[in-house]
């Protein structure tokens, strides 16, 4: 697998006065697709909730490069860029293509686990978060941190 990839639909809800879909929407199907990839890989919010920890973001940035319009057609494209080799820092890239390949915006997070019950990172990652997080597919420039 090269990428986890999703196609999108949006909604009228989804799109600001200049009829293009609003920034903080590109930001709430990046959320939405990270959990949905972590819990095809089995580390379910159940699994988060009895081991007392759970994903955070230090940084999140779009670039935007081209308008998304209600009825383009738009697929988006997860990737790891950069991780620890424990998995406990990474950051993971979300491409907003359309129907021709074109990047339209591309998504970047950087993040790690914080253990829920001490509210603070958890360091060394759970193994669970280990094993997912590696069997995520990487960007063709992945670094090593």
């Amino acid at each position: 697998m090269t990428s986890f990839s999703k196609q999108l639909s949006f909604r009228w809800s989804d799109l600001d006065p200049n009829f293009h879909v609003r920034h903080s929407v590109y930001y709430d199907f990046g959320a939405q697709h990270r959990i949905e990839i972590l819990e095809s890989l089995g580390l379910t919010m159940k699994v988060l909730q009895a081991n007392h920890f759970g994903p955070i973001l230090f940084r999140e940035e779009c670039v935007f490069r081209n308008e998304i319009a209600l009825s383009d057609t738009i697929f988006m494209h997860t990737k790891i860029s950069k991780m620890r080799p424990d998995a406990s820092r990474w950051s993971i890239i979300h491409e907003f293509k359309n129907a021709d390949d074109k990047v339209c915006a591309t998504i970047t997070v950087d993040g790690a686990w914080m253990d829920t019950k001490l509210r603070k990172i958890a360091n060394p990652t759970p193994e669970i978060a280990m094993k997912t997080m590696n069997s995520m597919p990487k960007t063709a420039d992945f670094i090593e941190l």
